[in-house]
């Protein structure tokens, strides 16, 4: 059971359906229910994949969930009206990037914003991939001092702007300024068994080498226990075994801890 998850599936179904204009054929009907009188009234059965073209009303699809213990909830999906055309087009790039700066007092702050601004202005980081590396060395790679700043930006003119006006004292748009509190404590929280789902971890093993080699070692491990592959059953998506998901999850769990201290953190505990 989907658990929390319960009717997602079937609003995900009924959005492509509209999408695409074409209503899936319902599965797993081989012999339709003697309980319902199918020769009356408007209901029935999808044995094929049938077009859904637009018309001038909005269509509409009725999606019911019943939860593991019973409950019931039913909700009405309704096609949006067409989105009003753009009057400038989207840029492209990877989306807001942070940029946390430190220093042991304002006038050391406001120093590391001039020394990364004349950086920025020598490498002229006009590719969104730079900010985002950028981004990456001053939050991992860097002391974590008392006085911090944080931009957040897209494109390297507007991380520079920022920067010229924190070297100057000021605090720009899309910046905040502060010092920094007592360290708190963090805890790792391991999941149970439930929390797998199709496609996971797949993206994080082709993009992040920690956690592809920390996800090689929990296989290694695993492999005299085991007649099966971690990472052709993620490849995969096949959780229906017990005996499989659970050491699924541990695997990923360890390697997604070992991600999260690969840029800083650290936990003062582990539970799960």
């Amino acid at each position: 059971h989907t658990q929390a998850a319960a009717g997602l599936a079937g609003v995900i179904k009924m959005v492509l359906a509209m999408r695409h204009d074409l209503l899936p054929r319902t599965l797993h009907v081989d012999t339709p229910t003697s309980h319902v009188d199918w020769t009356t009234g408007r209901v029935e059965l999808l044995t094929r994949a049938r077009p859904w073209p637009r018309s001038d009303t909005p269509r509409r699809a009725g999606v019911s969930s019943f939860g593991i213990s019973g409950t019931n909830a039913h909700v009405i999906v309704e096609e949006p009206a067409e989105p009003p055309a753009e009057e400038t087009p989207r840029r492209p790039g990877r989306g807001p990037v942070p940029w946390v700066l430190t220093g042991r007092g304002n006038a050391a702050l406001r120093a590391q914003a001039h020394n990364i601004l004349a950086l920025t202005d020598r490498h002229d980081t006009g590719d969104t991939a730079d900010t985002g590396d950028i981004g990456y060395s001053l939050a991992a790679n860097r002391a974590a001092l008392t006085d911090r700043a944080v931009v957040v930006a897209e494109t390297a003119a507007e991380f520079r702007a920022a920067l010229a006006a924190l070297a100057e004292g000021g605090v720009p748009e899309g910046a905040v300024t502060g010092a920094a509190g007592p360290v708190g404590r963090t805890v790792f929280v391991f999941p149970g068994q439930g929390s797998q789902w199709a496609g996971m971890a797949v993206e994080l093993l082709e993009s992040s080498p920690v956690f592809a080699a920390r996800f090689a070692e929990c296989e290694q491990a695993l492999a005299p226990y085991a007649d099966w592959s971690l990472t052709e059953v993620v490849r995969s998506g096949e959780f229906g075994r017990v005996d499989v998901v659970q050491p699924v999850l541990w695997a990923v769990m360890v390697s997604l801890a070992a991600l999260w201290e690969s840029v800083g953190v650290r936990p003062d505990a582990v539970v799960g």
